[in-house]
């Protein structure tokens, strides 16, 4: 697909404005911010899920300064996002729809309990577990929630054939409604959009 001049102009323009937001904010805050560039430096280094290292950095970047109000500790912050785009990645979802999810399933507390029982970020059903044979498992570690609940997304989304509405609606229990799958989108739209 061939880009006009205009749109390849916006693009050029989009990736100076980033580089250079970027940039700046890398050499001109705190002390605090020297410490997220080591961690960030590093967690792009070690990420396998992205096509290369620029990618990483951008993606990374971008969704932690979006994440900053609600997960305060950086290395915390990197590590979830880093878990995210693997995981949606391996399912073949976009990391930033996961990110809408948790946004609105447990507004990113890691140890959210639902009054039905969901746990964690995704808010997954603790009857997955047995129904996985693996009782032990804890869905208020990260690794575990954020696996099973892309998983299980990607599962419904599948069933409904490739309907994402009604994927949402079914990993919700809402399935033939539309108020959280408008609600996903809507944190998606607002907040975790791809530039």
């Amino acid at each position: 697909m061939l880009l006009s001049p205009k749109n390849v102009y916006c693009a050029l323009l989009l990736f100076c404005l980033l580089a250079s937001s970027v940039s700046v904010a890398l050499t001109t805050n705190t002390e605090l911010d020297a410490d997220l560039r080591q961690i960030l430096i590093k967690a792009i280094n070690e990420t396998d899920s992205f096509s290369d290292r620029f990618e990483a950095e951008v993606w990374l970047m971008d969704m932690s300064q979006r994440l900053k109000r609600r997960i305060k500790d950086p290395k915390k912050r990197l590590n979830l996002l880093k878990l995210v785009h693997y995981e949606a990645q391996r399912v073949d979802l976009p990391p930033e729809l996961i990110l809408a999810v948790i946004d609105i399933e447990s507004n990113f507390d890691r140890w959210a309990l639902s009054y039905v029982g969901a746990r964690g970020y995704m808010q997954v059903m603790p009857f997955w577990l047995k129904e996985m044979n693996r009782p032990n498992d804890d869905l208020f570690t990260p690794e575990t929630n954020v696996r099973m609940g892309c998983t299980i997304l990607r599962f419904y989304v599948d069933k409904e054939k490739g309907d994402l509405t009604r994927g949402l609606a079914r990993y919700n229990g809402s399935l033939g409604k539309t108020k959280y799958p408008n609600k996903v989108f809507l944190a998606l739209r607002k907040r975790w959009y791809r530039i």
